[in-house]
């Protein structure tokens, strides 16, 4: 399963999220300190935690300046209110279990403030109501009830049958909805009076059938919740401060697990959780090690203490192979996946190490290693543990991961987390500019609390009330175009980021098509508008490097064209104008007009903006300006371009429209070869 959409109430700082997108592979939180980020994961691995993990606890989660007006005072009622809620889509996969009118379905998950919890389906089949039911099941009955007439049956017996289904449906309006319980409990008083259905009677025979069948709904619906619930995926959350002791002694442990007097500190946690992945419990690699339990002097003894031993051993080897081929499948090459060639964990009788061996054979303690590697192997200690079997099926929750790699291997470890996402959804909370890339700002979600009335809030946009809460996009982009701006011989400049999108887009669904992309040894640089697109090509024309720019056929796009700056910095011929490669009747085109019908379809069926007919009949005003006016103060240009970026994940060049692939391809073999 993938979750798709999620929505917090009612939990710390977090008083209403509002619902908030889930990207298919890994999401990323950015917002200042104190915004409310980890709150969100921690909220959200309460939805199916992994075994152990405390659930919500009204006094203690519920926020506090609001807990005697809503929980004391009786506002709110912990049975009813729900904290987390997830919409999950399935997995191809997971569809071939369920009924075929079902495979489209989504399964929503929630957790109460009292922890119980409750689950529904949407994109489903209609719900029975009682409506559908009523008239067939009082005919039925009258059927019942005479053919007891003609047998003579007594006047007690035929009304018993009428007061049984009078009990079964008591409750039920005609507007009701027929639950699993009430279907089987009806199914049970049809299936009770096939004796009183008559033979000759292919009337009655064909209403008995039919309700039986109208019957089975919430049954098989009731089968698919089921089945849902079985599938639905732990949430995995691994802080900073999980880490593992490279040497810790089990007899200690064992005893203060024996005792109920665990440390409340980062180790014993996290040991824990490396002797649940290894297999053991504390007092089981204790006892192995302990030789005072055993008569070594008798021949039988020792060899049974040596079996025991061996068996630890062939354990433990088994357990460092399994962590060390995780870690060196995200690790990326460098000196870190050396490291983890040569990762062992060794029993020595009550001591249990994590040693390193290096480059010399000389094995050193975890601890000695770099601070990144030694995150990387408590990572993976406490998600197989936690996940235990079915890290399959885990959504991984990491707060500030790799704060404590160097800046540029923070760069890497972004693709170790795409790796990771690949198999494991993952959401993660990060400060850092480096694990966020310009090309993944889709991704993203601003966290923000400006008034801790209001509470924690997730915005749909790359938007914030607190600058503070974007600063590390804004990092981001800045650093990233300070490594492209010289490093690229050919380089497009964009009049923003959603123009990026839209080119990167369509060149994806074109390549994948078999046709002609974008170069890839162009460099696409937004220039966040009109304006500043000739400020950057001036910079960049400098350094003599090849440099074409695209502008819309607006009025800021022909302003900006004309200024004599810009042409004597590229030329008139390396100025590009969306109107050039556009086929309809818009005047002043956007590039958003190249995709005009896709995005119509998009914005209707992905963002509730419907504009088919306004499209229609306004041919020549451009798409942008009759989405605004239609969405009104939810219109925003970052969310269209990030529905069609996960849009075009999912669709092929064909879903496009003729027109729209024959102005794509143009426009992409202007830019090819204005910079050929």
């Amino acid at each position: 399963m993938r979750l798709i959409k999620a929505r917090i109430q009612g939990y710390r700082s977090i008083i209403d999220t509002g619902y908030f997108d889930i990207e298919n592979g890994k999401t990323i939180l950015v917002g200042p300190n104190e915004a409310g980020k980890s709150a969100i994961l921690q909220a959200l691995q309460k939805l199916n935690p992994p075994d152990g993990v405390e659930l919500f606890n009204p006094l203690r989660d519920y926020p506090r300046a609001k807990y005697d007006e809503d929980i004391e005072k009786g506002n709110i009622d912990p049975k009813t209110f729900t904290v987390v809620e997830g919409y999950f889509s399935l997995e191809d996969s997971e569809k071939k279990d369920l009924p075929e009118s079902y495979r489209d379905i989504i399964y929503v998950y929630g957790r109460k403030l009292d922890n119980s919890t409750w689950h529904k389906l949407d994109n489903a089949p209609s719900e029975l109501e009682f409506s559908a039911i009523d008239k067939d099941l009082q005919k039925m009955l009258a059927h019942f009830q005479e053919t007891c007439h003609k047998r003579g049956e007594a006047e007690a017996v035929v009304t018993a049958i009428q007061t049984e289904l009078e009990n079964t449906i008591s409750g039920l309006k005609r507007t009701s909805i027929v639950s699993f319980e009430q279907a089987k409990s009806i199914q049970a008083w049809l299936k009770k009076n096939i004796k009183n259905l008559a033979d000759d009677n292919e009337s009655e025979e064909s209403r008995y059938d039919k309700l039986t069948t109208l019957l089975e709904q919430p049954i098989e619906r009731n089968e698919v919740l089921l089945t849902c619930k079985k599938m639905l995926p732990r949430f995995i959350l691994f802080s900073n401060y999980f880490r593992i002791k490279p040497s810790l002694h089990l007899r200690k442990l064992a005893n203060r697990v024996q005792s109920n007097v665990l440390d409340d500190s980062q180790y014993d946690y996290g040991n824990l959780c490396l002797l649940k992945f290894l297999g053991f419990t504390p007092k089981e690699l204790a006892d192995a090690g302990d030789i005072t339990k055993w008569d070594v002097s008798e021949p039988d003894q020792y060899e049974k203490y040596k079996a025991q031993l061996d068996e630890r051993d062939y354990r433990l080897n088994a357990a460092t192979i399994r962590l060390t081929n995780a870690i060196r499948e995200v690790w990326n090459p460098t000196q870190y996946s050396r490291d983890a060639n040569k990762l062992r964990i060794k029993a020595d009788g009550q001591y249990l190490k994590v040693v390193v061996e290096d480059e010399l054979g000389v094995e050193v303690e975890l601890d000695q290693r770099s601070e990144g590697f030694q995150w990387m192997v408590s990572f993976y200690v406490v998600f197989f543990a936690e996940s235990s079997d079915r890290h399959k099926n885990a959504i991984l929750l990491l707060d500030e991961p790799g704060q404590s790699l160097h800046a540029l291997k923070q760069a890497e470890f972004r693709e170790t987390l795409s790796k990771l996402s690949e198999k494991n959804q993952t959401i993660f909370t990060t400060h850092s500019p480096f694990l966020v890339g310009s090309n993944e700002l889709d991704k993203v979600r601003v966290v923000e609390m400006v008034d801790r009335k209001i509470g924690t809030k997730v915005n749909l946009t790359l938007t914030a009330t607190d600058s503070g809460a974007i600063l590390p996009l804004q990092e981001a982009l800045g650093y990233d175009l300070a490594q492209s701006l010289f490093f690229h011989k050919k380089n497009l400049i964009l009049e923003g980021l959603t123009d990026m999108w839209y080119l990167e887009g369509l060149s994806d669904l074109l390549k994948a098509n078999g046709k002609c992309g974008i170069d890839e040894k162009i460099a696409l640089l937004p220039a966040n508008c009109a304006t500043k697109v000739v400020y950057y090509a001036t910079i960049l024309h400098s350094q003599n490097l090849k440099i074409a720019a695209l502008l819309d056929s607006d009025s800021e796009g022909d302003l900006a064209a004309n200024q004599d700056t810009l042409v004597n910095a590229l030329g008139a011929k390396k100025i590009l104008r969306t109107k050039d490669v556009y086929q309809g009747d818009v005047i002043k085109v956007e590039i958003e007009d190249i995709l005009r019908d896709t995005l119509v379809t998009i914005a209707k069926d992905d963002l509730g903006w419907d504009a088919t007919e306004e499209a229609k009949q306004q041919t020549k005003r451009p798409i942008v300006d009759i989405l605004s006016s239609v969405a009104k103060e939810n219109f925003s240009k970052y969310q269209l371009a990030k529905a069609f970026i996960r849009w075009s994940r999912d669709h092929s060049l064909n879903d496009l429209t003729e027109t729209e692939i024959s102005q794509a391809e143009k426009l992409i073999s202007k830019i090819n070869h204005v910079l050929s």
